[in-house]
């Protein structure tokens, strides 16, 4: 039987890449606890917040210990999130060691994204379908198609440089405004702004909000707040970008061009 601080050291292990994927709270909590749990770990304190985790057992004992981690708010990969969900049931249910656990969980935690071409793919398809959905005409749908290859390219260089979700967000949703009004000053019959709609969706940030919302139900006050927080940020950050563009392009024309 391994010893309290192996089997703590795995679990909060698999929650740290379980949050850093954007994994809810409640199930890196469970899966930290499951862990545990499987190996009749007593007395134990786990406390999971949307950018840390705080644990604990057995520390009025000889072999104690605890763990703290920061855990930095990243983009969601649900691909290693399910795969390390299937990890901890094997864990639990003591299908295998813990040392194999741990191969599987280095494994795991590189599990590649899609391709590049994927993602331009994907995002430009689905910038158009929102714009279209929220009434563009199917000109304003393959405008904002272009839109979303442009951003998704910038998105990919810019993330070279680690800077800012703050300053990604802005000049991400003015990179979108800026050709989007630019289609519309040289003439084409489109709607700008439903090209500025579709093709500031991928900059959206749903995800975030939903979990929030379910972190509130789940009465996760404090992680809620923080998810809410950085959702309402995110959304001032791409609404600066377009508004300063916007103005801008009003200020130029004269208030002819838009």
């Amino acid at each position: 039987m391994a010893n309290t601080k192996e089997v703590l050291s795995f679990a909060v292990e698999l929650g740290d890449i379980m949050l850093r994927n954007g994994a809810e709270v409640y199930r890196v909590e469970d899966s930290v606890l499951a862990v545990l749990d499987s190996y009749k770990i007593k007395d134990y304190d786990v406390y999971v917040l949307s950018n840390g985790i705080f644990a604990s057992a057995e520390e009025t004992t000889d072999h104690g210990c605890s763990f703290i981690r920061h855990v930095p708010m990243l983009p969601m990969h649900l691909a290693r999130i399910s795969a390390l969900n299937g990890l901890c049931r094997e864990v639990c249910a003591h299908t295998i060691t813990l040392d194999e656990a741990w191969e599987k969980l280095l494994e795991y935690k590189k599990i590649p994204s899609f391709s590049f071409p994927t993602l331009m793919l994907a995002t430009g398809i689905g910038c158009g379908g929102f714009a279209y959905l929220y009434g563009g005409t199917p000109l304003d749908a393959i405008m904002a198609i272009v839109v979303g290859i442009i951003l998704r390219i910038f998105l990919n260089y810019w993330s070279k440089y680690n800077s800012s979700k703050t300053i990604t967000n802005v000049l991400g949703s003015a990179i979108v405004t800026i050709f989007s009004v630019l289609v519309f000053a040289l003439g084409m019959p489109v709607h700008y702004d439903k090209i500025i709609i579709g093709g500031i969706m991928p900059l959206v940030p749903g995800i975030p909000l939903t979990n929030s919302i379910r972190d509130f139900i789940n009465s996760d006050y404090l992680s809620g707040s923080i998810r809410l927080i950085d959702a309402l940020l995110t959304a001032f950050c791409i609404a600066v970008g377009v508004g300063i563009i916007i103005t801008i392009a009003h200020l130029i024309g004269g208030g002819i061009i838009i």
